[in-house]
């Protein structure tokens, strides 16, 4: 490809504060459509297709097999999944000109159980994978990053089926390895599995892929001394109250016009550690309350939250019919129009400030197992730094921010059972297969190489999944000599089947080399007529390690060497599969 003939411009102007989603807007590799809906422009396709590739390659390697699955489903798929009713308005429901209620695909649990209802009837055809790599649409209402959180993207989701849970755990555990070769083979080998909650998906057991970054949206907890890594919303939150010896009387005390956990804490003495605080949602189906109490330094998750009561649920936003006094919510006397419940970081605490049940006065001397003795505890309290670890008891976790590029879960019979597929086992009995499913968002995967891959200047892409393994920048092509050495190495490196951009224009070498830069080829070859005087053409890499002369005699053979060694450095961080 000669850049003259390049669809899409260049330009100096920053233009968002995410890296990623800045430079490749700059470089000319997305352009926004509509709100998370961008369309990729060549240098960002060929990016796209690389990945792809690779995704094939480790699917095919782990017994994959390629399907396509419709983008639009009747919604009658998802009725006998459940999935029509309980999922929020990110689905995409719509109605054909039938009448009938239609879905656009956000993922592919039902299409995948329908394919394979008819065509896996007996026991001899388990255990398999079929995979796509198809285009989804998500309402998601925080669209942002450029490709990091989109509402129409590319992503390759795969469906396994097995006739035991020992099955599925040991395909899960290949499937794990695969997605470690992958991100590795991207050129993200620092790609971290954390435990995560399965949320809509369902299962017990599900992990995320997480790119750690600063501007990622997600919380991952970490423990150093173990290696436990878990998102937040799966981390358990470990915390160890020690009962005071000598424990107070409950008493009311006066504390005016404060009501927030810092200004009653102040005001009375104590850390928000002696705080018993009380937080309300509401139900969403039917607005009923929900009280729940828990430390004053933690947090409760709202994932948590949901998974218990197995409903969705938001902050109560009013509570005039909930019998509460605001500011002064307390356990002991209370009568709530609410589900109250009791977050296990209360457990074993004594001498707590709770509420009062009336405005401007708290009580002190709270002690949960003596004024609520039959309190029953859950757990609904995120894990926070320095806590104590869970698998190890070290008090070492620390929180980063990460971009989930890919997922594994273990679904279990919820799909099969609700649809009803089924199989003939070895005894003839009709039994329901147990499934696995694993997702990679592909554009995801590109924004996060670009986000751990840069400089100042733009994108250095891994050898890998660049759009172009080279480029030759001709510098005053106006002059014949480089115009002519230009052509002809350009000629030479295609046919030896290296994917070579050639700069062709004449156009200062700062605009060039800007340009360069931004499209990231991570080998360039200048020419020009200080090269040509001294019998040399200039060979670079973009991440500016190598910087040398080379022989125009050998150019061919000093680039596929080049390359092999860039691909070498990327294959030696590849775990072997499983």
């Amino acid at each position: 490809m000669k850049v003259s003939k390049l669809l899409g411009e260049r330009y100096k102007e920053r233009a968002y504060e995410i890296e990623s989603q800045n430079l490749m807007t700059r470089g000319g590799y997305i352009k926004q459509v509509g709100n998370g809906i961008y369309s990729l422009l060549p240098p960002a396709k060929r990016i796209a297709a690389k990945i792809e590739k690779i995704i094939r390659e480790e699917m095919d390697a782990i017994d994959g097999q390629e399907v396509l699955l419709p983008v639009a489903m009747p919604a009658d798929l998802w009725k006998l999944s459940g999935r029509f009713e309980s999922v929020g308005s990110e689905l995409l429901r719509f109605r054909d000109r039938g009448g009938a209620d239609m879905v656009l695909g956000m993922t592919h649990e039902e299409a995948a159980v329908h394919l394979a209802m008819n065509i896996a009837g007996t026991y001899q055809k388990y255990p398999f994978m079929i995979y796509q790599i198809q285009t989804k649409f998500r309402d998601e209402p925080r669209a942002r990053g450029g490709l990091i959180r989109v509402r129409e993207f590319t992503m390759k989701d795969a469906y396994s089926f097995h006739t035991s849970q020992a099955d599925l755990e040991a395909y899960y555990a290949r499937c794990h390895r695969a997605y470690e070769c992958i991100f590795a083979r991207a050129g993200l080998p620092e790609m971290v599995s954390v435990a995560s909650d399965s949320g809509m998906m369902g299962g017990k057991v599900s992990h995320e892929f997480m790119f750690l970054t600063p501007i990622g949206e997600d919380t991952i907890v970490l423990c150093d001394a173990c290696g436990y890594r878990a998102n937040i919303e799966a981390a358990d939150s470990v915390i160890h109250n020690e009962t005071p010896a000598a424990l107070e009387a409950l008493r009311e005390v006066e504390t005016f016009d404060k009501t927030s956990i810092e200004d009653v804490a102040t005001l009375l003495g104590v850390c928000p550690e002696q705080v018993c605080k009380a937080v309300v949602y509401q139900r969403n189906m039917d607005d009923r309350f929900v009280l729940v109490f828990c430390r004053g330094d933690v947090e409760v998750s709202e994932t948590k939250l949901r998974n218990f009561l197995k409903a969705e649920i938001h902050p109560a936003a009013d509570l005039s019919n909930a019998n509460l006094c605001v500011g002064s919510i307390g356990p002991a006397g209370l009568s709530a129009n609410a589900d109250i419940y009791y977050d296990a970081s209360l457990r074993d605490a004594g001498n707590l400030v709770c509420g009062a049940n009336r405005d401007g006065f708290h009580r002190m001397g709270f002690t949960p197992a003596r004024d609520l003795p039959n309190v029953a505890y859950i757990s609904v309290a995120e894990a926070k730094p320095g806590g104590i670890c869970p698998e190890c008891g070290a008090m070492a976790l620390r929180v980063e921010r990460g971009i989930e590029v890919g997922n594994i879960f273990q679904l279990g019979k919820r799909y099969t059972e609700t649809m009803g597929m089924t199989y003939d086992d070895e005894s003839g009995q009709r039994v329901h297969p147990t499934m696995g499913c694993y997702g990679i968002g592909v554009g995801r995967l590109m924004a996060s190489v670009c986000e751990a891959k840069h400089d100042a200047y733009g994108p250095i892409w891994p050898i890998t999944v660049a759009p172009w393994q080279v480029q030759i920048c001709a510098l005053r092509t106006d002059d014949p000599a480089v115009r002519t050495a230009a052509d002809a190495l350009y000629a030479e490196l295609q046919t030896a089947g290296v994917e070579v951009l050639f700069d062709d224009r004449a156009v200062s070498p700062g605009f060039m080399f800007s340009d360069a830069d931004l499209l990231g080829a991570p080998i360039r070859i200048i020419i020009s007529p200080k090269t040509m005087a001294r019998g040399a053409y200039e060979l670079t890499t973009r991440d500016k390690r190598i910087r040398e002369d080379i022989a125009p005699d050998n150019a061919l053979q000093s680039v596929l060497d080049l390359i092999a060694k860039l691909e070498m450095e990327i294959s030696a961080q590849v775990p072997d599969r499983i």
